[in-house]
């Protein structure tokens, strides 16, 4: 079992594709050096039998006769295998050769002939360069030269392929498996850590090592895939036990009253205010729930088919016009101061609405009469800012981050009616439009320093299309 799954890592496969790439690396090679070897050996010999031919046929008639029988010459006797001189019939006179080789034409061209039973190679055929040329007095001259040393060359570069490549292959094989076990140990420990984690154990993590490879990375992913997760975890859990908080108290206050209207004697129009304010407090726990899956169909992007390019001084002026009479009412300088040029970026103009109007009404909320609320637009090099400032309480450098969470009610606001999820809500469509929230300080005054909400787009511009128009 252990060698089945030994032998079908991806680390042994790839040595095996390496290993059957050196074998026909090799093969290919020893085909090459094999063809260059024999194309330049048939040159050599043709070379050495025309100049051997060219040479003898100068000779007079005796004289070649007796150097053919007696090898005079040391290329006669060391170069050339076979020498014969035939008549002019094609009959034997003196030499090696008995009978007139099949094949063989006296052209003054070298051909390739296989002879069977020749003194060179007694019982076993030969294969031989021969050349047959005319010479003086009507006879005609054999000359051959045997192809033995090209099979010498072939049977010494195979040994010597087998001699390399059979250890290489081997060691290979050998490393291929070391590596191959190394991995699957690796691979064992993440099935192990990964079991771990199915258990219920979220704080176990793979295994990363020191290995720099892709299993590290890879590892290194899913561990901050599993980071993420329990992150989000963890919020889930603090979110639930924030709804059951938020929802239990209206809940409860619907009961108590409902509990003392059904066992006190009280008149219709007592009845009426108690069903009233049990509405009421419905109607604020219906509010968290429409709030929270407001954020979650938001953070899931399926707003972006809404996008368009939308004029943040319109917007600005919109919710001036709404709030205004608001603001008057508490004593509030609401105004807007609009930027230069127009100010447009790429986004839901509906969403963009609602999270003007809460940073809006978070200002006003937590801003004194007397106070001022101010809705300023400006481009920058890094694109269109959106920017509500206010003279109120403030956010502590602490709280900035916490803010943004659900349900969060800081220690100043809790006396002020609210779900805790406005901010929360601004902060998920933000996302969605790729912005960034900025959160500071208004001005230097200790007791009501006011908040200032940046929020920075990039420029409709420069901006790049939602995912379903880029589609």
């Amino acid at each position: 079992m252990f060698l089945n799954e030994l032998f079908r890592t991806a680390t042994f496969r790839l040595t095996l594709a390496v290993v059957a790439a050196m074998i026909g690396s090799a093969a290919f090679q020893f085909f090459l050096g094999y063809s260059q070897a024999t194309v330049f050996e048939a040159r050599r010999s043709d070379t050495l039998l025309y100049r051997e031919a060219a040479l003898l046929q100068t000779e007079s008639q005796e004289d070649l006769e007796r150097k053919v029988r007696d090898r005079a010459t040391d290329d006669l006797r060391v170069i050339m295998n076979v020498t014969t001189l035939f008549d002019h019939d094609h009959l034997y006179i003196v030499g090696d050769l008995h009978d007139w080789p099949e094949g063989l034409v006296a052209d003054g061209h070298v051909h390739e002939i296989s002879l069977q039973n020749t003194d060179h190679s007694p019982g076993s055929p030969g294969v031989l360069r021969m050349l047959a040329v005319s010479v003086r007095g009507g006879r005609f001259l054999v000359l051959g030269r045997s192809w033995h040393m090209r099979s010498e060359l072939r049977l010494m570069m195979r040994h010597s392929l087998l001699v390399s490549i059979v250890p290489t292959v081997l060691f290979a094989l050998m490393t291929g498996i070391v590596l191959s076990h190394r991995a699957l140990a690796r691979v064992k420990d993440m099935h192990e850590a990964i079991d771990r984690i199915m258990e219920g154990d979220l704080h176990e993590r793979l295994p990363a090592g020191r290995q720099r490879d892709d299993l590290q990375r890879l590892a290194g992913s899913v561990n901050r895939m599993l980071d993420r997760l329990e992150r989000l975890m963890d919020e889930i859990r603090d979110v639930g036990n924030d709804i059951a908080h938020d929802l239990r108290t209206p809940l409860t206050r619907v009961r108590a009253r409902l509990d003392r209207a059904r066992s006190a004697g009280h008149s219709a129009e007592a009845l009426r205010n108690v069903i009233a304010r049990a509405i009421d407090d419905l109607d604020q726990s219906f509010a968290v729930i429409t709030a929270l899956l407001r954020i979650g169909e938001i953070e899931n992007g399926r707003r972006r088919v809404g996008f368009g390019t939308v004029d943040l001084d319109g917007l600005a002026t919109d919710i001036i016009d709404l709030y205004e009479p608001i603001a008057e009412s508490k004593g509030i300088v609401l105004r807007h101061t609009p930027g230069h040029g127009v100010m447009q970026v790429l986004g839901d103009r509906d969403l963009l609405i609602e999270v003007l109007a809460n940073l809006v009404d978070n200002a006003m909320k937590f801003t004194p009469e007397g106070g001022h609320v101010t809705i300023r637009t400006y481009e920058d090099a890094d694109g269109v800012s959106l920017q509500v400032e206010d003279t109120g309480i403030g956010i502590p450098p602490q709280e900035r981050k916490a803010v943004t969470g659900r349900f969060y009610r800081s220690d100043k606001s809790r006396h002020v009616p609210g779900s805790g999820l406005g901010l929360s809500l601004v902060l998920a469509i933000v996302q969605l439009h790729n912005a960034v929230l900025r959160i500071g300080a208004a001005r230097r005054d200790p007791d009501l320093p006011g908040a200032v909400f940046t929020i920075c787009f990039v420029a409709a511009s420069h901006a790049l299309p939602p995912p379903d128009e880029a589609a």
